[in-house]
């Protein structure tokens, strides 16, 4: 069976995660309930005209799949797989507004031509002229890791040398005060927002694009192995412990061969039990590792997180914003990555070096 290799990325956040080697530049944004994209130059990748119809989960997706593709080295691939919780929601949110402000009637279909959950999967396949498999996975908040399921899948049983697959939601006004109703956010005016030290319902939201290359062949820019992914829909606390040393025993590892554990903590004081219960216990004496500080809470996240992981591994640092304990490792060869939300859609990551 072949190895899967990770020999591209590309990631826009809310942190400038493009043009810099590994969050030397990253800032701890304590202040806000929704962080802001940290926007690239756009017309450096989309001509002027396209930009201007593009929604910004497109456009973003855009820069880093072209980013992913240019550290891979290629021009196109033999698939695109998407993930995205949300897809192009603000688009969504102005489809909505003009059936309300306008009665139903003399309706533009623009914004829900481009709110579909798929634009972004057609849009980078239109740009790449690529006609080939192309899929989007829209399952709350293991819609990316459905994604890179079968990304690994297509290349496992040689129907791709190579997948383009990514992780994409975009934040809106309207949605977001939804959220805010159902206390899936932090309460304003509560300032500052400390996810370790948390004591609050709901998350900090957050935005973002994160892409990846894999292909079946080592090369000199490769970054990581994807060794596994599992996804399981429901699972209890106390379950969560043996769900580990059960998967890393599929895998022929023991708790003791991973070198950094990388946990998607929020800011929700019951989600956040989950993460809770692994640092205390099961990897008290591993490095360990959180990144939502940084990109904030939304659906594709751990497609952010993958991207910390796979960096951790290629530049053999963990830098200290996104350190839970001061443990190192002299060197980082297996990380485990553990996501959840609300209790919900459990996924675990595990990559290692090439």
């Amino acid at each position: 069976m072949s190895k899967i290799y990770i020999n591209g990325s590309g990631c826009i956040s809310a942190q400038k995660t493009f043009d810099t080697v590994f969050l030397e530049e990253a800032v701890l944004n304590e202040k806000e309930t929704i962080l802001p994209i940290f926007q690239p130059v756009y017309k450096d990748f989309i001509s002027p005209i396209a930009i201007r119809r593009m929604a910004k989960g497109v456009k973003n997706s855009i820069v880093a799949s072209t980013l992913a593709l240019r550290e891979a080295q290629l021009e196109t691939v033999d698939a695109i797989i998407t993930g995205t919780g949300m897809g192009c929601i603000e688009d969504t949110d102005k489809f909505l507004k003009s059936i309300l402000d306008n009665n139903e009637e003399f309706l533009t279909p623009t914004s829900f031509i481009q709110s579909t959950h798929n634009t972004v999967g057609g849009q980078i396949a239109l740009g790449l002229q690529c006609k080939a498999y192309n899929l989007t996975y829209v399952n709350g908040s293991v819609s990316f890791e459905s994604a890179l399921f079968d990304a690994k899948m297509k290349i496992e049983e040689a129907e791709a040398s190579s997948v383009l697959v990514g992780g994409i939601d975009e934040t809106a006004g309207y949605t977001a005060s939804l959220f805010q109703l159902a206390e899936l956010v932090k309460k304003e005016n509560n300032a500052p927002y400390s996810l370790l030290e948390s004591t609050s319902k709901g998350a900090v939201l957050g935005e973002g694009t994160t892409f990846f290359v894999l292909e079946n062949e080592l090369k000199e820019n490769s970054e990581a192995v994807l060794l596994d992914v599992e996804i399981l829909n429901k699972l209890a606390i106390d379950e969560v412990e043996n769900k580990v040393i059960s998967f890393l025993d599929s895998n022929n590892l023991k708790l003791k061969d991973i070198d950094a554990v990388v946990l998607g903590y929020n800011g929700d004081v019951n989600s956040d039990l989950y993460y809770k219960k692994l640092s205390q216990n099961t990897f008290s004496d591993t490095p360990q590792v959180y990144y939502k500080h940084l990109s904030g809470e939304y659906d594709t996240a751990s497609a952010f997180g993958l991207w910390v992981g796979a960096k951790i591994i290629k530049t053999q640092n963990i830098p200290n914003i996104v350190k839970i304990n001061a443990l190192e490792k002299e060197t980082y060869k297996t990380i485990l990555l553990y996501n959840q939300r609300n209790g919900k859609n459990h996924s675990f990551t595990l990559i290692s070096s090439c």
